[in-house]
């Protein structure tokens, strides 16, 4: 499209020159202007990044990053020398001063050391393409900005900045292309990492796509933090199976702190930023989006197969759990997600007494180290104790296929 838009371009401006008697000496200099302009700004937008670096970036780590050029193979045919792109990291105050003047001032400096940041932009005849790509550059260490009262590291989104300066042929017109990255969390420790997703997330999730870099809402609809909480859960499980309608409310009551809503009256609300990651829960020393995170952790290490066979109702509180077992036979059980432990699942189960009281017993949560040692599927037909998966399956029904045969 921006080669055919950039033949458009060359066919106006000849027939312009080719008129240039009958349009005379006022009118030709101010079509022309309007040119450059024009092709200025066609080209500046095609030069994009392909292969964006990693969104969370720890310092001393090697990392890939490509652009292109999409008018390259049109506009650059007679250069010498290939052009070199550099690599810059910038912090969001900086990309918003270059996104305000429209990308036509320069970086002053750059706020942290990237090695290896400079890449010839190379032309492949037999693909057609125009890239600069970056193979093994290194963020040495980052400077870090002025927060905002009790922002975190984690919070501070950065960005790399690609540029570079081109000759134009056949006009030989000069232009200064540059181009951000998606925003980045630059972490120096794995523990941050996190903290470091939750910001990525949020930004990816509900930021407009004309914006200020990097601005983004403090508040979003509950029902749009479902949809992103639950993208997210498909994509890091790798399972087509979603959550679903009663998973949410248990989601809202946790996140809300709020057990006496019905599951309508979520549906208004807005959730916010300090719920997610910023506000611990309740009597706990976590946060909600460090609990999630947990949960995604263990499902994608472990409990894939058995979340994708719906064998694992996973988000659902204790006390329901109490409710929905308490009427049922001896031996009935079902898997929920640990409440108090980050990254853990725990088994619900029903004693009854001779007299008929029934009694339901939680097993201490198993984590993701516990579920390598010994699958879930052999640990549920290790425990004589459990007879039927919730509502009335019997387990070696349910679980069979995931009992090891050894």
């Amino acid at each position: 499209r921006c080669e055919n838009l950039v033949e458009v371009y060359f066919q106006l401006q000849q027939q312009v020159m080719a008129a240039s008697a009958e349009l005379g000496p006022e009118l030709l200099p101010r079509l022309l202007e309007r040119f450059n302009e024009v092709l200025s700004s066609l080209v500046k937008s095609s030069f994009l990044v392909e292969k964006q670096p990693p969104q969370v970036l720890k310092t001393q780590t090697k990392f890939q990053a490509s652009v292109r050029f999409l008018l390259g193979p049109r506009l650059l045919k007679a250069a010498p020398k290939p052009y070199v792109v550099r690599a810059d990291m910038v912090t969001e105050k900086q990309a918003r001063e270059l996104e305000l003047s429209n990308y036509s001032n320069t970086l002053s400096e750059s706020t942290g050391e990237i090695m290896h940041n400079t890449v010839a932009l190379e032309t492949n005849p037999t693909s057609g393409t125009c890239c600069a790509n970056f193979k093994n550059v290194l963020l040495k260490k980052i400077k870090r900005c002025e927060r905002k009262g009790s922002e975190s590291v984690t919070e501070e989104k950065c960005a790399v900045l690609f540029s570079t300066n081109v000759a134009l042929t056949p006009s030989n017109v000069s232009v200064h292309l540059q181009v951000l990255s998606l925003p980045i969390v630059v972490i120096v420790h794995g523990n941050q990492d996190n903290n470091a997703k939750a910001t990525v997330l949020w930004d990816n999730a509900f930021s407009e796509i004309d914006r200020v870099p990097f601005m983004v809402a403090e508040r979003v609809p509950w029902e749009k933090m479902c949809d992103t909480l639950n993208l997210k859960f498909m994509a890091e499980v790798q399972t087509t199976e979603g959550l679903l309608k009663e998973h949410y409310f248990f989601l809202a009551q946790k996140i809300f702190n709020d057990h006496s809503a019905r599951l309508e009256d979520f549906q208004s609300r807005q959730v916010s930023w300090a719920q997610f990651n910023k506000e611990i829960l309740p009597g706990r020393g976590f946060t909600f989006w460090q609990w999630f995170d947990g949960v995604l952790d263990l499902t994608k290490r472990c409990l894939k197969s058995y979340w994708s066979d719906r064998l694992i109702v996973g988000f659902i509180s204790k006390q329901y759990v109490c409710k929905l077992l308490s009427a049922e036979p001896d031996g009935t059980f079902l898997l929920r997600f640990s409440d108090s432990e980050i990254g853990g699942v725990t088994i619900a189960y029903v004693i009854r007494g001779k007299d008929g009281s029934s009694q339901v017993e939680n097993i201490q949560p198993f984590s993701a180290k516990d579920l390598s040692i010994r699958s879930l599927g052999d640990r549920i037909r290790d425990l004589g104790q459990l007879r039927n998966l919730y509502p009335n399956i019997p387990k070696d029904q349910a679980f069979g296929s995931h009992y090891n045969s050894e």
